[in-house]
């Protein structure tokens, strides 16, 4: 039998597979704390909306999951998202590792690791490739991604 913590993460998954941010929002406590190296770190309903916006924008997406490992505190597991960069029209085939704490039956903080400079030569191409490792060039990725999800979220409520 699973630990309930094993499958709050595949459940979180699955319904990332198919694109249904509501049951993945509803994996999160109130209060969560989600990091990666894209959007930094966003707390509550911003981490929530940022899953809304990836969900509603993911062109020609799949994701697999394996390597799903959870006790009472703590667990982690390993995805795979494909998909195409919107701005670009690149493929992307991001491999991420992905680690969870829990409380009272929802996950209380996420981290997601990723190589941004291979996502960049993935996305960007030949930029990518030339600057994506730069400290200069990331930072704008980060300032790129929340000045997306900003607007997204100004959208969502009407301002």
């Amino acid at each position: 039998m699973s630990h309930p913590n094993t499958d709050l993460i595949e459940r979180f998954y699955t319904a990332f597979q198919q694109r249904d941010a509501e049951t993945m929002a509803a994996c999160y406590a109130d209060d969560v704390v989600f990091g990666d190296p894209a959007f930094g770190e966003l707390r509550g309903e911003e981490a929530r909306d940022m899953w809304r916006m990836l969900v509603s924008r993911a062109q020609d997406f799949s994701l697999t999951f394996d390597g799903v490992e959870a006790n009472d505190h703590d667990g982690s597991a390993h995805w795979v998202a494909r998909y195409t960069f919107g701005q670009t029209g690149r493929t992307v085939v991001n491999r991420i590792d992905a680690r969870f704490v829990f409380r009272e039956g929802r996950i209380v903080e996420h981290r997601d690791t990723f190589d941004l400079w291979r996502w960049t030569r993935q996305a960007l191409g030949i930029k990518g490739v030339l600057l994506g490792w730069t400290p200069f060039v990331q930072g704008a990725i980060r300032a790129q991604a929340r000045k997306g999800l900003d607007l997204f979220r100004r959208r969502q409520r009407g301002a």
